[in-house]
């Protein structure tokens, strides 16, 4: 599920949320193999285990002096208040596109600029929407409900009660950070309703069983919460009953990531209201709920129950199935008649919706009221599709036509009806959004941001580079169209590689406006461990295999030097989250390549991984200490504890933030601890609210932008 995903945070991705829009650690255990109890503690063997007391006084006053020295030369550079106020102009423009999500509808959107610091939530109908100044009804100010509360909302969505839609769950986090408050909320007065759900905070997730009931994952009880720090106890709750009064309705084990219910229903009235048992990040167990109580879906565990449309339900497959004589490949959608499903849910009969080709990956699924919306990449470039299912229980498809070499995901699909949204993005054109009627086959594009900087100099161009192992990893270059081949050019080099999350071009014009329009270079590395060929390119680098993707991003680094765009001196790297381990990773193993290493929320300490905020979900990702064999290569890898005395590192900028209660700020301060001690120069920033990302709202985003920018300036571009 979505709440368990470690985000990449790729500078797009970083600027395109400013533009637009784990728990707490489990106790300490020792990161020697297990059965070796003569084993020191961490306790004992690591001098800066006191930084992961998150916020402690000792560990709070270590941040505050780190942030003033960083701040005293990235905030003092000349160029820092013009970078800040570009960033900040582009992050609050009154013409981006406002992100819309179909409510009984009508157009929904979630607004923030420099009047609306933590946001409203908005509404206008469709036609309106079209227009180039909508006329907006307010129905909910972040601003003043903070205000009025004294706290510090940050909206996490919301989720009504479908076909009626009056009623939603707000979830409101307070500064950021994953756990939230849910609060019912009506839509036709716009207020909290006397007597409505409450949920005080936590990691919780929630699903409408019906009008007036709820099927709730929570920590119900002190410390009932899986290793992960997410909870594995689902209970039914009425309205107007206290949560004490809650039944329990399906209870999986302390062992697995976690439990959620949720509700899935289609244009035709169809519903069903099912439960995710997460035994590991990768693997599931489907439980529909019924009169009789919860009965299991014999799926695969590497699959996942997306979509419903037409009474199907929609099934994505991460591993080969057989079933019924017929096979289905890894990477392929299926469907599933509901009723079938209900009479029987262990013998099933899956039905081909879309299988991949040898380039091709599935992307994203979504519904209208009669159609299914499917968006797949071909060599990492977007193509869409509207599938109709048909009488025979079989299904047919047309693609939608919209521009060749871009990027294209899905925005919004409404179930009351035939319309679609779709973002059109690439590196150098505008986003634009496109309506379609899934219907009638129709398409125009209803928006399209305006250029924030000047393209005109610049193309785009992909190669392919060899790894250690001869597979050829692909990657995107940006860069001026005059060019000199002579080594000379300063370029940021971002991947991600991890999850399976694809990493596609896209527009950013904070990018563009501070990097781009000042002749820099950008390159986009599509490595293993992502989704950008299907579940094959992810799975080539889990655990103990994982040294391929951090090759695979070498070997883009040495294509790039080797083609003479770049050289060690003025190539810099940045990745997020995952791609903050590979930061790391690639900090430790090839000093030697970069002169900018941007570290960003990032996992380093892959020995105590496992007890840090979420991170003992990741264990089918990275594995585990536990295992030998997996202990002795997060060893080998682990940033953390590969920094050596004596090495001429490059000076890393290191930045994460005190709300993220999802990998934890614990691992950047340590890291930064551990460098200061052997007298490794570094930049340390820590953003005090703000979650797994660059802050709570877009000043906050903009600010720390305006300091990665400057940092790879002062590296790359200055002499």
């Amino acid at each position: 599920m979505v709440r368990y995903l470690i985000i990449g945070l790729s500078l797009l991705a970083l600027l395109a949320s400013v533009s637009a829009a784990a728990t707490t650690p489990a106790p300490s255990a020792s990161p020697a193999a297990a059965g070796s109890p003569s084993a020191p503690s961490a306790e004992a063997t690591d001098p800066y285990i006191w930084l992961e007391d998150v916020h402690g006084a000792k560990a709070m006053a270590w941040v505050e002096a780190e942030n003033a020295k960083t701040l005293g030369v990235l905030e003092k550079d000349p160029r820092f208040a013009e970078f800040y106020a570009n960033a900040l102009k582009i992050a609050e423009a009154k013409d981006r596109i406002p992100a819309p999500e179909f409510i009984q509808s009508q157009i929904f959107n979630y607004w923030q600029d420099n009047n609306h610091v933590r946001g409203i939530w908005r509404r206008t109908t469709l036609a309106d929407y079209s227009k180039t100044s909508p006329a907006w009804d307010t129905v909910l100010d972040l601003d003043a409900l903070a205000k009025s509360e004294n706290a510090n909302w940050v909206w996490h969505g919301a989720d009504c009660y479908w076909p009626q839609e009056r009623r939603c769950l707000l979830h409101l986090s307070d500064g950021g950070e994953d756990a939230d408050t849910i609060r019912e909320f009506d839509l036709t007065n716009e207020q909290f309703p006397a007597g409505g759900f409450v949920l005080p905070r936590g990691k919780q997730d929630v699903a409408w069983e019906d009008g007036d009931t709820l099927l709730a994952a929570r920590e119900w009880n002190p410390g009932e919460m899986t290793t992960s720090g997410y909870p594995y106890v689902v209970k039914r709750l009425k309205r107007g009953q206290p949560l004490a009064g809650a039944t329990e309705v399906f209870r999986g084990m302390p062992s697995d990531v976690g439990v959620s219910p949720f509700a899935l229903h289609d244009g035709q009235g169809h519903r069903a209201v099912m439960i995710v048992r997460n035994t590991t990040f990768f693997t599931s167990e489907y439980y529909l709920v019924t009169s009789a109580g919860t009965r299991k879906l014999e799926v695969p565990p590497k699959a996942d129950v997306s979509a419903m449309i037409a009474g199907r339900l929609l099934l994505r497959l991460r591993q080969d199935w057989a079933v019924n004589g017929t096979a289905f490949i890894q990477g392929s959608l299926v469907s599933l008649d509901l009723a079938a499903v209900t009479a029987d849910p262990e013998h099933l009969v899956p039905t081909l919706v879309y299988a991949p080709g040898p380039r091709e990956s599935l992307d994203g699924v979504d519904d209208t009221r009669a159609h299914l919306i499917i968006t797949t990449l071909d060599n990492v470039r977007g193509r869409a599709y509207v599938y109709t299912p048909l009488a025979n229980g079989g299904w047919s498809k047309r693609q939608l036509a919209l521009a060749d070499n871009s990027a294209i995901s899905l925005a919004a699909a409404d179930q009351h009806d035939e319309n679609a949204f779709l973002y059109v993005t690439s590196f150098l054109t505008p986003t634009s959004l496109w309506l379609t009627d899934a219907g009638s086959g129709s398409l125009a594009m209803t928006k399209a941001s305006p250029a924030r900087f000047d393209a005109s100099g610049d193309v785009v161009e992909q190669h392919e580079a060899t790894s250690e192992d001869g597979t050829q990893i692909p990657y995107f270059i940006v860069h001026p169209k005059q060019m000199k081949l002579d080594g000379s050019n300063p370029t940021i080099l971002y991947a991600y590689g991890g999850f399976q999350i694809s990493e596609t071009p896209a527009y950013s014009g904070l990018l563009g406006k501070l990097w781009l329009e000042r002749g820099g270079v950008y390159v986009l590395a599509n490595i293993r461990g992502g989704g950008e060929f299907g579940p094959a390119w992810h799975d080539a680098g889990l655990t103990v295999h994982r040294q391929r993707i951090y090759d695979d991003f070498a070997a883009v680094a040495q294509d790039l030097i080797a083609r003479k765009i770049t050289s060690p001196r003025r190539l810099g790297i940045q990745g997020g989250s995952n791609g903050g381990l590979l930061m790391g990773v690639e900090f430790t193993q090839h000093p030697e390549l970069w002169n900018a290493v941007d570290i960003q929320v990032p996992l380093l300490d892959m020995l105590r991984y496992e007890q840090i905020a979420a991170g003992a979900s990741w264990v089918a990702e990275y594995g585990s200490v536990s295992n030998p064999e997996q202990r002795a290569f997060l060893a080998s890898i682990s940033p953390y504890n590969n920094i050596k005395p004596g090495v001429a590192y490059p000076q890393p900028l290191i930045w994460t933030t005190t709300k993220d209660d999802r990998v934890g700020p614990q691992h950047a301060r340590k890291f930064a601890a551990k460098l200061q001690a052997m007298g490794i120069p570094y930049y340390f920033y820590e953003v005090t609210e703000g979650g797994h990302g660059a802050g709570a709202n877009l000043n906050e985003r903009a600010h720390t932008t305006a300091l990665e920018m400057i940092y790879f300036t002062r590296k790359l571009m200055d002499d």
